[in-house]
């Protein structure tokens, strides 16, 4: 059978993805991270979704990327809610986390080439 590892946020894409492999006939494996944010929520979805989409196995790897700081996520800044379409088009957003995709894509398990 062929094998697939999914980085499953919990979100819309990541879901999606592993539905698809799962679909596919993958024996599909959920890798999700704790990187140091300040809630649980993506974790929890996360782990709701691979249960109950099928995945054989799901892990969640800490790593902190709160040394990047700066992020609403991982510091000790205010959340914005309910922003105008204006202040949602200024700029980069105050949530996000810097190279959190980046780190995410190069993790791979130890003696993989």
């Amino acid at each position: 059978m062929k094998r697939a590892v999914v980085l499953l946020s919990g979100g819309l894409d990541s879901t999606t993805t592993l539905a698809i492999a799962i679909a596919q006939d993958y024996e599909a494996y959920a890798l999700s991270f704790d990187y140091g944010q300040r809630h649980q929520i993506e974790i929890d979805a996360a782990q709701r979704v691979a249960k109950s989409l099928g995945a054989k196995e799901h892990r969640v790897a800490k790593i902190d990327l709160r040394i990047f700081g700066d992020s609403a996520l991982t510091d000790d800044v205010d959340v914005p809610k309910k922003r105008s379409e204006t202040e949602i088009a200024r700029g980069i957003p105050v949530t996000y986390v810097p190279a959190r995709n980046t780190i995410f894509s190069l993790m791979r398990s130890p003696g993989r080439k």
